[in-house]
């Protein structure tokens, strides 16, 4: 053993820990590496060359994974070990002092964004549980509904103008649009959407807004969030900037399992501004400025 590696092996035990490198049964050259113990559970088997520190040590594989270990963590362990020393290493310069903190910053990553992505995963199935349920509680309520009344109790079929789908990270959003005489009229037809249409009701949020001319200059305007916060609030304010009345919009969105952020009330918007659009309440923006640049000549 050189005397650099001698001192390199007293200052990591010191450091994290008696037994954190200590020499292995097989070869004088090799040793065992214990990660430590709040990062990993994983042990390395290491070798050193008679020339280090001039000559890199071999990372040769995984010695244990430890009692609790997940799956693969010793491979990802071992895999991200290599890459550390693959970074620090400079010939004539210890440089386990350097991996193992390397390390330790890299495992913490990514057992932080595995951790996301399970909240992520969990949080997805509470939604589906959630879309179930409310699946179910609106199919009961309208088979009650239709038994009481009689014959069909909707009523005839709105006339929804749809926008085109926005899909971002598998979250889907889609808006329809009519023009309604009056807050009853607009939750009617809601309702009649939301009973007409399976797939619309068992999406994550129908997110809502209307504004409507009274009698006598009186007017009414209205939103709903449907669990997504603020975002009804953002749709009637569109409608508010675009001069809108005696018009409703209703925005659908099915979870895709990864959050958006703020960027969710951008595309709620946009798929709001798209249906519009296409029912002929506002203009494009490419026909607005050539109608601009036409007058300007």
């Amino acid at each position: 053993m050189s005397e650099q590696l001698a001192d390199e092996l007293e200052a990591i035990n010191s450091i994290y820990g008696d037994g954190t490198l200590s020499p292995s049964d097989d070869s004088p050259s090799t040793y065992i590496l214990t990660l430590p113990g709040e990062i990993s559970s994983s042990t390395l088997r290491l070798q050193f060359p008679p020339a280090y520190p001039d000559e890199p040590p071999v990372v040769l594989g995984t010695h244990s994974s430890g009692e609790h270990a997940k799956r693969g963590a010793a491979a990802r362990d071992l895999a991200l070990f290599r890459d550390a020393v693959g970074d620090v290493y400079e010939p004539g310069q210890v440089c386990l002092f350097d991996a193992i903190e390397q390390v330790k910053e890299l495992i913490a990553a990514v057992t932080t964004a595995e951790k996301e992505e399970e909240e992520e995963e969990e949080e997805a199935v509470v939604v589906e549980e959630e879309n179930e349920k409310r699946l179910s509680s609106y199919d009961a309520t309208a088979a009650t509904h239709g038994t009481q009344t009689g014959g069909d109790p909707l009523g005839p079929e709105p006339p929804w103008t749809l926008s085109l789908p926005l899909i971002e990270l598998k979250s889907t959003f889609v808006a329809r649009c009519a023009p309604v005489a009056s807050p009853q009229q607009a939750a009617q037809y809601l309702q009649h959407l939301l009973a007409s249409d399976k797939r619309v009701r068992a999406a994550t949020h129908n997110i809502t807004a209307w504004r409507i001319r009274g009698p006598n200059g009186t007017s009414f305007q209205d939103c709903d969030d449907d669990g997504e916060t603020a975002a009804g609030g953002r749709l009637l304010h569109l409608m508010q900037l675009m001069d809108l009345w005696d018009t409703m919009v209703v925005v659908t969105r099915w979870y895709g399992g990864q959050k958006l952020g703020p960027r969710r009330f951008a595309l709620i918007n946009g798929a709001a501004r798209d249906a519009f659009v296409r029912a002929g309440l506002v203009e494009e923006e490419n026909k607005q400025e050539g109608k601009k640049k036409k007058g300007g000549k």
